[in-house]
């Protein structure tokens, strides 16, 4: 029995949970917003700090970048670019805070200076300007100033990591020494050394939460390797400001990196290790701190005793089912802070920094599971819990109410296409204005009609794994798709108004330098026939996790290392004798992609990209044209729902003697309005279909089936049900909005 002196302390340990820098600079990461949303609904006082944007707007701004030009003064022989911004100085500290401004979105009159190209001190990061003045030239004055005071961020960028801060980056930070971290050394000897500039304001943004607050536990999220130096960083200073307070870290790397975790070092900065989702791991750390339970009982947590590290996961409750997570909140991150940057002109790929998204999951976990080369036995992928589509509707109205932004990412591993059409009908039937994007794989269940259904609730983007474009590497990884297929789903988002990027993968194993040339050739198709418009390449990287890592010999290679650490562990290297040495290719993928991403180079062969021979690809250069020119079923499935996505009909009488006893059907299509002519039977038929078939309104009544509809065909009608279903009216119907899905 828990006493309620006990319950009351439960309710009084505050917590603050923070995102350390850097992550994207114009959305908050979503890990805090989650936990704070859930540990509020439970009764405990939360609050969240972003670190990484607040770091950012204390360097960017008159007194930051004094700071840093006093540094950089003591450099010893500075590069030619060094002294010119150093002669430069006083420009930019002119124009640091109006450009902080203006990409914050609060002072858009000044997009007309920065274009005069008279406003901004220019460094290299410009010169890329004349190879994408034709893109440059097409864009409208906002965009265009947003794309110059994104290069004068980055010029400033390099500069910092050129002199003062060689770890740092605008999205990442000390990245290299978390990276395949088997030893702690590095990371020890860096926080043990003197802070630099960039440490100094993380600790002084920190430090104005910490008093406000007053935290009895801080949890501070890692999610990649580029946020492990400045998480660590900032629990330092939290020990440094009260060494009473507790500190918990989790995170996407910790969950992947430290699950050996053996190195008590770590603890001298920090008091625990969480693994997999938080909200278990938390509700018992903190029932731990109030003495309500032992040690023994906690849920996936590492902490130090008599200096060892112990690991425990004795929690006898489950991981909360994603439904009972609660809604993410933003409360207490300065949303109309952040920084939109159109660093690159392609409109598909400035969606990762233009623009403020809410984050939300349709599903925890990855329905399919199988890819080879992904962690599918830790939680994050394998546990899959979809949620149902009026409880995704209801976190979407609370955050819409919350923070204003009608702008949403789905996050998933991959967004199962049963559950993105309810949440879509569901928002149809709210009548919900947003825009959406996420992350799918490339399913056929992706029919150019379920397409069309996104793009009306208001899809405006998906991004998928196409991996190795290469059907036996495709096989072979059990991604279950194939490249034609791939290329009937991205034409099917693209036809409905949806952007499509592709994320690549090269260095598979027993992939050959003709796979990888191949690979190429496929993916310059489907640029060019327009129905991909982004894209980016990673190199394959076995790691403990993958069935690749778990059973080697099954993919044809050999583990050479690393050996087992006591700190992060989980990629490898690896011995591939039947494929390639993938490192020299990077750099000509990357560069044909950045083109073709450009609308740049589609009409050459893609040798020119490689700066060493390569093989003569043997693709032929019609295969994804052929892919798109397969017919797909003209079988209407009786069993998929009717969905109509235009206005209200009208029936109107024919007058004409020609059309005696016929009558007109006029609707409103989604995207241009119609009209068919019927017998009066088939044209009432055709109104009631298309009132029951409305998304708007319809308060949880079931959508009718095309089965259903051919039940209630009228039999006076001068043709067969299935006959019509071939009709010229039929396919005005769908073509104007009448969806199967």
């Amino acid at each position: 029995m828990i006493s309620s002196k006990n319950a009351l302390s439960n309710r009084n340990r505050r917590l603050l949970l923070l995102t350390p820098p850097f992550t994207q600079l114009n959305t908050p990461y979503p890990a805090t917003a989650y936990l704070t949303g859930f540990l509020r609904s439970r009764g405990y006082p939360v609050f969240q700090a972003d670190l990484g944007i607040e770091t950012i707007l204390a360097l960017f701004s008159r007194p930051g970048l004094s700071r840093l030009f006093e540094e950089i003064r003591a450099v010893e022989d500075p590069h030619p670019a060094v002294v010119r911004s150093l002669l430069l100085k006083e420009r930019y500290l002119d124009t640091v805070e109006p450009v902080i401004a203006f990409l914050q979105g609060n002072q858009p009159s000044l997009a007309t200076q920065i274009c005069k190209r008279r406003f901004l001190p220019e460094g290299p990061r410009f010169a890329a300007l004349e190879e994408d003045q034709w893109a440059f030239g097409s864009l409208g004055i906002t965009d265009r100033a947003k794309h110059l005071a994104s290069l004068y961020l980055d010029d400033l960028a390099d500069l910092i990591q050129g002199t003062v801060a060689p770890h740092f980056g605008l999205s990442r930070y000390a990245e290299r020494i978390a990276t395949s971290a088997a030893s702690y050394d590095p990371i020890h000897q860096a926080l043990n050394a003197p802070p630099g500039l960039i440490d100094q304001m993380l600790e002084e943004v920190l430090r104005p939460h910490l008093e406000t607050h007053r935290p009895a536990l801080v949890g501070i999220t890692i999610p990649f390797p580029g946020n492990l130096y400045g998480a660590l960083r900032a629990a330092a200073a939290v020990r440094k400001w009260n060494p009473r307070v507790k500190i918990a870290l989790g995170g996407g790397y910790v969950n992947t990196e430290l699950r050996d975790l053996a190195e008590p070092r770590l603890f001298d900065t920090v008091d625990y290790v969480a693994l997999d989702a938080g909200e278990r791991p938390l509700l018992s750390l903190l029932e731990f701190l109030d003495r309500r339970r032992t040690p023994e009982r906690l849920c996936r947590t590492f902490l130090r005793i008599d200096g060892k590290v112990r690991f425990f996961n004795g929690a006898p409750e489950g991981d909360l089912p994603f439904e009972e997570i609660g809604t993410p909140t933003y409360d207490g991150l300065p949303l109309r802070r952040y920084i939109s940057l159109v660093e690159m002109l392609n409109p598909m790929h400035r969606l990762w920094s233009d623009g403020r998204w809410n984050k939300l999951t349709v599903a925890h976990g990855c329905y399919w599971r199988k890819c080879s080369f992904c962690d599918i036995g830790l939680d994050y992928i394998r546990r899959y819990e979809p949620a149902p589509a009026t409880l995704l509707a209801d976190r979407i109205d609370a955050l819409l109410k919350e923070t204003g932004e009608s702008g949403f990412h789905f996050v998933d591993e991959a967004a199962p296409p049963s559950r993105l059409a309810d949440l879509a009908l569901a928002l149809l039937d709210r009548g919900r204005s947003i825009s959406w994007w996420g992350n799918i794989r490339f399913e056929e269940a992706f029919t150019p009609d379920l397409c069309r259904l996104l793009a009306a609730s208001g899809c405006i983007a998906v991004t998928g794994g196409m991996e190795v474009a290469s059907d036996r590497l495709l096989a072979l990884m059990e991604k279950g798709i194939t490249v034609a297929q791939v290329a009937r789903v991205a034409h099917a988002f693209t036809e409905a108004g949806i952007l499509v990027h592709a994320y690549l993968m090269y260095g598979f194993p027993t992939e050959t330098p003709q796979e990888t040339v191949e690979s190429l050739e496929r993916v310059r198709q489907l640029f060019a026939a327009g129905v991909i418009q982004s894209a980016f390449w990673h190199r394959f990287t076995a790691t403990r996790h993958s069935p690749v890592g778990l059973n080697p010999d099954a993919y044809g290679i050999t583990i050479a290392g690393p050996a087992p650490g006591p700190f992060a562990n989980n990629d490898l290297i690896h011995l591939d004798p039947a494929g390639c040495d993938p490192a020299p290719f990077g750099p000509g993928l990357a560069k044909a992609i950045y083109n073709y991403m450009h609308g740049v180079g589609l009409e050459t062969g893609v040798r020119r990209w490689f700066d060493f021979p390569t093989p003569k690809p043997k693709v032929p250069a019609d295969l994804i044209a052929q892919a798109l020119a397969s017919p797909p079923s003209t079988r209407e499935d009786l069993e998929r729902r009717l969905v109509w996505l235009g206005g209200t009909p009208l029936l109107r009488p024919l007058r004409t003697q020609k059309r005696a006893g016929q009558v007109s059907l006029i609707f409103p299509g989604w995207e241009e309005d119609g009209e068919i002519r019927l017998d009066p039977p088939v044209a009432g038929w055709c109104r009631d279909l298309l009132d029951q078939s409305r998304p708007r309104g319809r308060k949880g009544a079931p959508f009718i089936r095309l089965s259903e509809a051919g039940g209630r065909y009228p039999a006076s009608a001068g043709q067969s049900f299935s006959k019509f279903l071939q009709s010229r009216p039929w396919r005005t119907l769908r073509a104007a909005g009448l969806l199967l899905i």
